[in-house]
């Protein structure tokens, strides 16, 4: 097995090389930077600075600005004059795609300029070409002649750069020899890095962004684990997940991306794209990167950590268990309510778990996100239930009733051993990773009702449950496993990052039959940042069970709804993004499993929409394109009705239902 991390037990923060932006410097053991992008156009140069220093002052340590061309590259100097008129010293970044001209004008300009691989040089057309190896060197060497410019020009005056691979513009030279893959993303941007290090410049960052968290988590393992092979160094990581969206959505996305490896110790700088204002961006990357402040800086070591890991890092595959009635196996996660701190539980509760009680027909309607289980802790309930929905108490409360089909125990680790009774079905047994006691491994290993309910009470959560698992893994024990996550966070936007974090992490590696997450609504506290609130929540229970499924969704485990691939916006958006993005989720949310991609132009959007189902593309000022896979549909529809033209191909697709 191969390095990507220095630990998979202890948090242990990756070094990597030194870079500098302006007077801001990355990497080696440096504050991760937390970054966003304006949306403004960027030959409106007031309009761009006003919005940058709102950035700025929300706590952006870059501010990265669109120059699709030679005229928006120009005008950076004036943008730049501006801002430092104004007093703000904040480092600038030159976002570049197609136009290499216009990334050399930038690299005179600002303090950093990113280029895109796949789009810098090469074209992408959706079309499938063989290359010879001859002829594939023949395009390297292409690519050498006319990305060498910009190298020698940042490396002369001082300039930065992020090579920043997308996992939706991979070119189509890329995409016939390797696919589209994380391994293809890796090559990508290896291919510019060795043209760079042949001219010794090394002010780079590098990136491997995917609006699929698992291919971008995948993706950044591979770059590590290549760069320390190949150069025996690894630079500086900027992380992000592309065209995460809105709301609780593109915060959970995010968060699991983004998270997931901040919990390895892997990035440098990091920004969450969410289809709001670019000022609303920068506390949710706060809230991401102040749960690793004060951990430790490793130093690299070549000597493969994961050498007995029992699965691979770099691909993904469930960890196989046992069936427990509904629990492991090939069984979707089961997703289960903690309602520990109710005082009591009637009819109308259960609706905030995905069950809607009609007292006429005294019938349960079950949503598409129910849960499995809920934990009552020691209460009964007096009602009856929906046919799917089963009951954990504890077990002292267990041995008091004569209903041992619907309700099952729950023991608190070494007490599955002293219990004299137990169920013939499903015994739930609490383990804390981080204080497990090996006599409970000899008694569960051949007990084939026994569901694990993991939870760590260490800072490095995540990793303390892993390596119990991995521990489980190597004597094969097959228990199935529900991951468990408490959070006392005190808002909202926290509370998602906290759970999104440390479960889909693990989720991301195989493990988890099952998601449990609880908190304490008592300490949730209203907070506001920049003029605005943060996420809140009326009822604390669809909070959570909500929560579970879109976290389940964002690691592709159990699908409950349409997902929406949504770009944050940015000065080349052709329409109103935010208002027509709420406007298809409106009339497109009841779609489960569909995946419809809102892209506000054309730079990223075919690409990106190579993971979804339908697109809906800016193609003009007020004109959309509508795309089915990678499939141009029909061109330059007015945007005005343009949504409901999206209606009508659905429907022509055969994947259209109408509203229950």
């Amino acid at each position: 097995m191969q390095f990507y991390t220095e630990s998979l037990t202890e948090y242990k923060r990756l070094k990597t090389r030194e870079v500098k932006i302006g007077n801001l410097l990355l990497g080696n053991g440096h504050p991760i930077r937390v970054q966003t992008m304006t949306t403004t156009d960027t030959m409106d140069t007031i309009a761009t600075v006003e919005q940058s220093i709102r950035c700025i002052e929300a706590g952006a340590e870059l501010v990265r600005i669109t120059a699709p061309s030679k005229k928006e590259a120009e005008n950076l100097l004036n943008i730049k004059n501006e801002l430092r008129k104004r007093g703000y010293n904040t480092p600038l970044v030159a976002d570049i795609h197609f136009t290499p001209n216009a990334a050399e004008i930038a690299a005179t300009i600002v303090e950093k300029v990113r280029v895109n691989p796949g789009n810098y040089v090469d074209k992408k057309k959706f079309e499938q070409i063989e290359y010879t190896d001859a002829e594939y060197a023949e395009e390297i060497e292409r690519i050498r002649e006319r990305f060498t410019p910009l190298v020698k020009i940042c490396k002369e005056h001082g300039t930065a750069m992020r090579i920043g691979t997308n996992h939706g513009s991979l070119s189509d030279r890329i995409m016939s020899r390797y696919g589209d893959t994380a391994m293809g993303m890796v090559e990508s941007a290896m291919e510019f890095l060795r043209i760079a290090r042949s001219e010794e410049y090394h002010n780079i960052i590098l990136s491997m962004k995917s609006s699929n968290p698992l291919v971008m988590v995948q993706a950044y393992r591979l770059l590590i684990n290549h760069m320390m092979e190949e150069f025996g160094e690894c630079y500086p990581l900027h992380l992000g997940v592309t065209e995460a969206g809105d709301g609780e959505d593109g915060r959970i996305k995010s968060a699991i991306g983004i998270g997931t490896l901040l919990e390895d110790g892997i990035g440098d700088t990091i920004r969450v794209s969410l289809t709001e204002d670019p000022e609303f961006e920068i506390p949710v990357c706060k809230d991401l990167v102040k749960r690793y402040n004060g951990f430790q800086l490793a130093t690299p070591n070549l000597q493969p950590p994961t050498s007995n890991l029992p699965y691979s890092p770099f691909e993904y595959k469930r960890r196989e268990t046992t069936v427990v009635s509904n629990i492991g196996g090939k069984h979707v996660p089961v997703v289960v309510a903690d309602f520990m701190l109710a005082e009591t539980i009637v009819h109308k509760d259960l609706q905030a778990i995905g069950y809607t009680y009609n007292e006429i027909t005294d019938k349960w309607n079950i949503g598409d996100a129910a849960a499995d289980y809920i934990y009552t802790a020691n209460k009964l309930i007096d009602f009856a239930l929906p046919g799917t929905l089963k009951i954990i108490c504890d077990h002292a409360t267990w041995l008091t009733l004569d209903d041992k089909e619907k309700y099952f125990p729950l023991y608190q680790g070494a007490a599955f051993l002293k219990a004299d009774q137990k169920s013939s079905l499903i015994n739930f047994v609490a383990i804390d990773a981080s204080n497990f006691e090996g006599a409970v491994t000899d008694a569960i290993k051949n007990d084939s009702t026994v569901v694990l309910c993991i939870y760590s009470s260490v800072k490095n959560a995540m990793q303390s449950v892993r390596k119990l698992v991995v521990d489980l893994m190597k004597q094969k024990i097959n228990c199935p496993v529900i991951l468990t996550v408490e959070s006392n966070d005190t808002s909202i936007d926290e509370q998602l990052i906290h759970f999104s974090a440390e479960s889909g992490a693990l989720f991301l590696d195989g493990i988890g039959d099952g998601i449990w997450l609880m908190n304490d609504p008592s300490k949730l506290e209203v907070k506001k940042v920049s003029g605005r609130t943060y996420l809140e929540t009326k009822n604390n229970h669809q909070f959570i069970n909500n929560t579970s499924f879109s976290i389940l969704q964002a690691v592709r485990t159990r699908i409950s709804k349409t997902e929406y691939i949504s770009c944050p916006s940015c000065g080349r958006t052709l329409f109103e993004l935010q208002e027509t993005t709420a406007k298809i989720r409106a009339v497109t949310n009841h779609l489960k499993g569909l995946k419809i991609a809102i892209m506000g132009c054309i730079v990223n959007g075919p690409g990106e929409m190579a993971d979804a189902d339908f697109g809906y593309v800016g193609s003009g000022v007020d004109k959309i394109t509508l795309y089915r896979g990678k499939e141009v549909v029909k061109r330059n529809i007015d945007s005005a009705i343009a949504v409901d033209e999206l209606i009508n191909l659905l429907k022509e697709s055969g994947v259209w239902v109408e509203a229950g």
